[in-house]
């Protein structure tokens, strides 16, 4: 018996026990637009900042749908090439900030630097989404592994589609405290 309720105990403790809602208001939601290159962090129930990007070559190449980071690297090294992270020629550039897309458990798909900051703005990458470095590194420091990341091609507004995601809470659905 003593078995059977710390287990019941350990489950409703555990992070993989349901909780409710993901993600929860509040919790940091980050949205990518591909249609107009820009990424939102969604933070407090607000759009705490809207940033441009670099977004895939061809509209395949950068997934949508809704992913999980899972991984986060400062001055992440470049497997491809070889390249040392903190280098000038890493193109990853400061950090990595990896998500779940296609089952790559964020090896392959990620939010990262650049050490080409005029890409930012333009379709060119691979399919990854490319920061200006300053940027990616304050990004880097708001959001935990574990936030949710959309990526879309839609005309609404952030607070739009944050809204439908239950990312963000419309002020007049926001109970009186």
């Amino acid at each position: 018996m003593r078995f059977f309720l710390c287990s019941i105990f350990m489950m409703m403790i555990s992070p993989i026990w349901p909780l409710g809602e993901n993600p929860l208001p509040g919790d940091p939601y980050v949205i990518v637009n591909k249609r107009t290159n820009e990424l939102a962090v969604i933070l407090d129930n607000k759009v705490e900042g809207v940033y441009s990007v670099a977004t895939g070559k061809t509209d395949d190449l950068t997934p949508e749908g809704e992913f999980s980071v899972t991984v986060k690297a400062a001055n992440p090294y470049y497997r491809k090439k070889n390249i040392e992270g903190g280098s000038p020629d890493n193109p990853l550039g400061a950090r990595w900030i990896g998500f779940d897309a296609k089952g790559t458990d964020g090896r392959i798909y990620g939010i990262h630097g650049t050490n080409r900051e005029e890409s930012i703005g333009k379709f060119v990458s691979n399919g990854c989404i490319r920061m200006h470095n300053d940027e990616v590194v304050h990004l880097f420091r708001t959001i935990p592994v574990g936030t949710r990341v959309l990526i879309t091609d839609d005309s609404r507004s952030f607070e739009e589609i944050a809204i439908e995601h239950k990312a963000l809470i419309k002020k007049q659905d926001v109970p009186n405290q």
